[in-house]
């Protein structure tokens, strides 16, 4: 359907055609050979909350990576892990952990706000300027920070003195925390001391809510909003509507998107695709719909469990585990695959080809081929 620019009624997009849509811009219709670090900075970052999800997100999109590429731009500062969007943490380009995260500092101010109970007579310039003294010196742990803060302030709550410190610096999780094959412990600097450029003032939206279109769209202001986890996008969304598109979906929600963006024909083929958990295709919407089935919603964990999931037909239709949770070095023994709902012969020799290949790149080496893939239930939701 034609997009509009101008009065005309705007043309309705179905789930299926956004989810064809947001499927190509993530790169999961097809693989790419693009690099792992143009990835990263096309996908405006990749969900880190926990340290292997990012390479599993690579995975699924690019051809012929392997963990070891990325593990290399960590090593070499190329890229970085940082409290981004959605006060959660995200692996970022150097470049763009040194924009973004300024960008989003007003949702850290709100974040602060709800400790503030537990910041009674702290100075919070003073607390900064000691947080930043500490992880300069030496990156440290959380608790080494939480710890030096209360030395100072005996009378405050150390979570929140510890949230403070987060909420105003930006601080990077160093490595070896992170790199595929290695193990460490959270230990933490400032983004300038580690990437060894200075900080940068808040650059202006319009460039990400841009490169947001770009990764998700096409995509309304709240479903911006809530991938970033900031407020107050229309202005900005208005003020670049002379140079977007604009559709609606079925429940009349105007969306925008980038004239030229790719907006594949609903039938384009989806095949199935292994996601980590917190894959930033399942979280870059208010409205989910268009990957994950309402039916499904919340399906893809239980508690404060998350499962991978996997796409079939470019939808959420099942979810994945593996025994051990896949660690470099331990032999993986079984992928277990719970389908959602009934997948046919051919959905199931599908999703069982997906997995072997996504074995063969991420199972330790000679490891993949003795890994069992079965199709049972292990998730009682009720």
């Amino acid at each position: 359907m034609a997009a509009t620019k101008n009065s005309a009624a705007p043309a309705v997009l179905s789930p299926r055609a956004l989810n064809r849509a947001t499927l190509e811009r993530q790169l999961l219709l097809r693989r790419t050979a693009m690099p792992a670090k143009d990835a990263v900075h096309h996908l405006v970052g990749l969900q880190a909350q926990n340290t292997r999800p990012p390479y599993y997100q690579l995975c699924a999109r690019l051809e012929g990576f392997r963990p070891a590429e990325l593990a290399a731009l960590m090593e070499s500062r190329e890229v970085a892990r940082i409290v981004t969007l959605r006060s959660t943490i995200h692996l970022h380009t150097a470049d763009d952990v040194l924009s973004l995260r300024p960008l989003v500092q007003p949702a850290r101010d709100r974040e602060l706000r709800i400790f503030r109970a537990g910041l009674t007579g702290v100075d919070l310039g003073r607390l900064r300027s000691l947080a930043t003294g500490l992880v300069e010196e030496r990156p440290r742990t959380p608790k080494e920070i939480r710890e030096a803060l209360h030395a100072e302030w005996p009378g405050a709550d150390p979570r929140a003195l510890g949230t403070a410190a987060r909420c105003l610096l930006p601080l990077v999780q160093v490595t070896p925390r992170g790199v595929w094959g290695r193990s460490g412990q959270v230990a933490l600097t400032t983004a300038e001391r580690w990437l060894g450029a200075p900080a940068r003032p808040a650059p202006a939206p319009d460039a990400a809510v841009l490169r947001y279109l770009a990764a998700f769209g096409p995509a309304s202001v709240k479903d911006m909003q809530a991938w970033a986890g900031l407020t107050r996008l229309r202005e900005v969304f208005e003020r670049l509507r002379p140079g977007l598109v604009t559709f609606r979906d079925e429940n009349g929600v105007e969306l925008f998107d980038l004239p030229d963006a790719p907006r594949p024909p609903e039938d384009t083929p989806a095949p199935p695709r292994f996601l980590p958990e917190f894959d930033n295709v399942l979280l870059g919407h208010a409205d989910r719909g268009r990957v994950i089935p309402p039916r499904f919603h919340g399906r893809n964990g239980k508690g404060n469990q998350a499962y991978g999931s996997v796409l079939v037909d470019g939808f959420l239709a099942a979810i994945w585990c593996r025994d051990g949770g896949g660690a470099p070095g331990a032999r993986p023994s079984v992928l277990t695959v719970q389908p959602l709902a009934a997948l046919g012969p051919a959905e199931r020799d599908a999703v069982t080809e997906e997995a072997r290949r996504m074995l063969s790149v991420m199972a330790p080496p000679g490891t993949a081929d003795t890994c069992d893939i079965r199709f049972a239930a292990f998730v009682d939701f009720g």
